[in-house]
């Protein structure tokens, strides 16, 4: 009767949360059939400089009487979608008297504007100590904004949105290599465009509905998931975030303490007179913007930003430059909001690559304080409706606010061939590969995991098959045999994973195996690349093995939005292995050490484990991806229970292993990131289910582990261990203002290291190994340099008690171990 009413509830749940969604798509159908109601006509046509006979990039065109509008590209063309009527059509730029246009629509048309510029002489300015013009006009500004923000309660919009990759090279092109500089020209190698729907509630209450998208088809769907209100950041906010880094906006609360300001020049928008106002951090090692502020008289409404982000916030100097354009319009009420966000950079990585990206988003339709349904706010605060990338050209052709320049229609045209062009074999082989790929759903063994070497098995061949379900990404399948020549056995493995859901939420997967373990492996976290390549040329292999035959089943499920449960079971045999092989290259005299014995035994255990994950997502129309804020925090759990009596295992043991982790800043850009995990034990553990301390090998590293401990060292069932890593980033040295230290971008970082690791009498009982107890915490501290574009870091890791060896220990942190 249990398993019923798990049943039923499980189903209940996901048929309302499937009720729930299916209103949520019914409401976001009617906002859209309001805004598109009718024959949709396309206003197409070029906004002009009267007097210089050239294009005005990035003009506003609205209509009306309405919160409806576009902006023109950058090359002054624009296209805007009309229901059948009467509309008048006003079309402004700072610096021009607007140009006005009635027109009646009842066909596709196109309607030129040309805007007439407006000479205004500067004011004379007198600028004493203590008085700058300017900063009295950022303070009524900073006003303003405070009183604005008071007056918007919720709001609803349209959006469109378009973003540009830019590389030297196609991105099909294989042959692309970082071995050499790259001076080559960019051009478009990925489009991405859609058309969303945002809602808006205080206090940060946001969502976002992507209704429609399409890309080009060298790029996966599921990266097509930047929309105009999930990206931007208005400078009306306080603070905004910029690749990793908070920066004041130079409208904020702190902004005449952050920025200095002056005013460059009057222009004016029809008989409105604004000011264009340069800024810059006040100290050269602060990280924020530099540009142009354009501010109204008298109301002092920011209208529009044209800013650079400054070198001390571009992360390790990879970009030439970052520029943000943002413009603002007045609705009914006087609420501001954003009209547009556009954000252009290009950079080179190291001199070896490089790119540019462009993103572009416009946004209309306001509905300013309007009520919301309270439910439409969820964890999800992206969701691709289930028909998004079913639209056709002629719906894409209604839709489009941006028109393609001819570069991007010739773009799209290039990188569709290209991908229709069938590859031949070996295109896609690389040396330096684990895997190779035949097509989109099958891979094989790659030349760095076809051959590898330990102690036990002596030289290994390895091949392994990959089928991944590419179209809809619910299917995987791992087939894999190797045979070693020392120990002169075959092993296999076999596994699946499928996933269940329309956000595939719920997981079954199956392993079935007959293998060679890792003593501790999931304590160690160094490849199989870096044990062969020390075992043949150093005769060092730091890990310990055992073979283990059986089947592993398990299904994990997405409960709530937060919560994730699982349960399975494992039936495994486990025995010991000893060494086989002593060759190396070099060291011949040298010796392996011997292989740890375990406690052979039949092991037939339940699983169940839970997962509470806080973090908003992205349902980007496959999965459900966790977004990671500056400040999070998980909790994870799982337990093991083998019994002789019910399960009919060799031994009755249960270990139950709880972690959290997470991050938070600690002031301003500085972050601290825990991890923290506790075992506890009950009953006889055998020794291969011990947990071990996370240790490394000589001259390296890893994160969430102990430097001054080696893998396997310390181990026990009753073991707590706490983690914390804190990021400086190039701060400290920045702001020390020593010559050429101050520039060269390093990261520093400190970390301390606790645990408390104890063997229980049970499991004492039947264990053979000496070992190492810390009854007493045991800690570590150490300090890290590194540079934020090059994935490594040198570590210097000091032992606080427990002094014997290893005191002091120098490493290197790198992904490539």
């Amino acid at each position: 009767m249990g398993n019923y009413f798990l049943y039923y509830s499980y189903y209940l749940i996901e048929l309302t949360k499937g009720m729930r969604n299916t209103i949520f798509y019914f409401v976001i159908f009617l906002f859209s059939a309001i805004i598109n109601f009718g024959q949709t006509y396309n206003i197409n046509g070029n906004i002009k400089d009267a007097k210089n006979d050239s294009y005005l990039s990035f003009a506003n065109i609205r209509v009306n009487g309405t919160t409806r509008g576009t902006s023109s590209n950058i090359e002054g063309k624009y296209n805007l979608k009309l229901n059948e009527g009467s509309y008048t059509l006003i079309a402004s730029y700072l610096g021009f008297r607007s140009d006005t246009i009635r027109i009646n629509v009842n066909s596709n048309e196109n309607v030129d504007f040309s805007l007439i510029p407006i000479e205004i002489e500067l004011s004379e300015v007198t600028i004493t100590p203590g008085n700058n013009p300017a900063n009295e006009i950022i303070k009524n500004t900073i006003a303003a904004k405070n009183i604005l923000e008071e007056r918007i309660k919720s709001y609803k919009y349209s959006s469109y949105t378009k973003g540009l990759i830019k590389t030297t090279r196609d991105l099909q092109d294989r042959t692309y290599s970082l071995s050499t500089q790259d001076t080559g020209k960019l051009k478009i190698t990925s489009i991405l465009e859609n058309e969303s729907r945002g809602f808006y509630q205080k206090p940060d209450d946001r969502k976002h509905f992507i209704v429609a998208r399409k890309q080009t088809a060298n790029t996966p769907p599921f990266i097509n998931v930047l929309t105009g209100g999930n990206v931007i950041q208005s400078f009306y906010e306080d603070d905004l975030t910029f690749m990793g880094k908070s920066i004041p906006s130079p409208i904020s609360d702190d902004a005449l303490s952050y920025y200095y300001f002056y005013i460059e020049k009057e222009i004016a928008l029809d008989d409105k007179k604004i000011f264009q106002i340069y800024f810059n951090t006040d100290n050269p090692s602060d990280p924020g913007f530099y540009g142009k502020l354009f501010i109204e008289d008298k109301t002092f409404y920011l209208l529009k930003v044209d800013v650079t982000l400054n070198q001390m916030a571009n992360p390790g100097g990879i970009f030439n430059y970052v520029n943000v354009y943002q413009q603002f319009d007045v609705f009914n009420n006087d609420i501001v909001l954003p009209i547009d966000y556009r954000l252009f950079a290009e950079g080179n990585y190291l001199g070896l690559a490089k790119f540019g990206l462009e993103f572009s988003t416009i946004m209309n339709s306001y509905e300013i304080n309007s009520e919301i349904d309270e439910e439409i706010f969820d964890k999800a605060i992206i969701s691709v409706l289930p028909e998004a990338d079913k639209k056709d050209e002629i719906y894409w052709q209604s839709i489009q606010s941006i028109p393609n320049t001819l570069e991007e229609e010739k773009a799209y045209t290039r990188i569709d061939s290209l991908t229709r062009v069938s590859k031949t074999f070996g295109q896609d082989f690389s040396f330096l590969s684990e895997r190779f790929k035949l097509n989109k759903n099958f891979e094989i063994s790659g030349p760095l995991s076809i051959y590898s070497f330990n102690k036990i098995q002596g030289n290994t061949l390895n091949f392994d098959i990959y089928y991944n379900d590419a179209e809809e990404q619910r299917l995987n399948l791992n087939g894999g045999v190797s045979y070693g020549f020392s120990d002169k056995l075959v092993k296999k493995e076999l596994s699946g994973l499928y996933r269940f859901g329309m956000y595939r939420t719920t997981q079954l997967n199956v392993k079935v195996y007959d293998k060679l373990n890792d003593l501790f492996g999931v304590s160690d976290s160094y490849n199989k690349f870096t044990s062969t390549f020390l075992s043949l040329f150093t005769k060092y292999d730091f890990r310990d093995y055992y073979y283990s035959k059986g089947f592993d089943i398990d299904v994990n499920s997405e409960i709530f939005p937060i919560l994730s449960l699982g349960i399975g079971y494992l039936s495994q045999k486990d025995r010991s292995a000893k060494n086989n092989s002593d060759f190396s290259f070099f060291n011949t005299k040298k010796e392996y050490s011997a292989n740890k014995q375990i406690f052979d035994l039949n092991t037939n255990a339940i699983k169940a484990s839970f997962k509470l994950d806080f973090r908003n997502f992205i349902e980007d129309g496959f999965f459900r991806r966790r977004i990671t804020p500056r400040s999070n925090i998980q909790f994870e759990g799982s337990i093991l229970s083998s019994s002789k009596d019910l399960l009919k295992s060799d031994l009755d043991f249960t270990i139950l292993n709880l972690e959290t982790y997470g991050g938070f800043p600690t002031f301003f850009n500085w972050e601290l990131d825990f991890f923290a995990n506790k075992i506890f034990s009950n009953g006889n553990v055998p020794f291969q289910y011990l947990f071990a301390l996370p240790g490394n090998i000589n001259v390296s590293g890893k994160n969430n582990s102990f430097r001054t401990l080696r893998i396997g060292e310390v181990f026990g069932d009753d073991v707590t261990a706490v983690y914390l890593h804190h990021n400086f980033g190039d701060d400290l040295f920045r702001l020390s203002q020593i010559p050429i230290l101050k520039d060269l971008r390093l990261q520093l970082a400190t970390y301390l290291n606790v645990a408390v690791s104890k063997v229980t009498e049970s499991s004492n009982n039947i264990l053979e190994h000496k070992y190492i107890e810390f009854q007493k915490p045991f800690y570590e501290l150490g300090f890290s340099l590194g540079h934020i574009l090059i994935p490594i870091s040198f570590e210097f890791t000091w032992k606080l008690n427990y002094r014997d060896k290893n005191n002091f220990v120098f490493g290197i942190n790198t992904i490539v171990f």
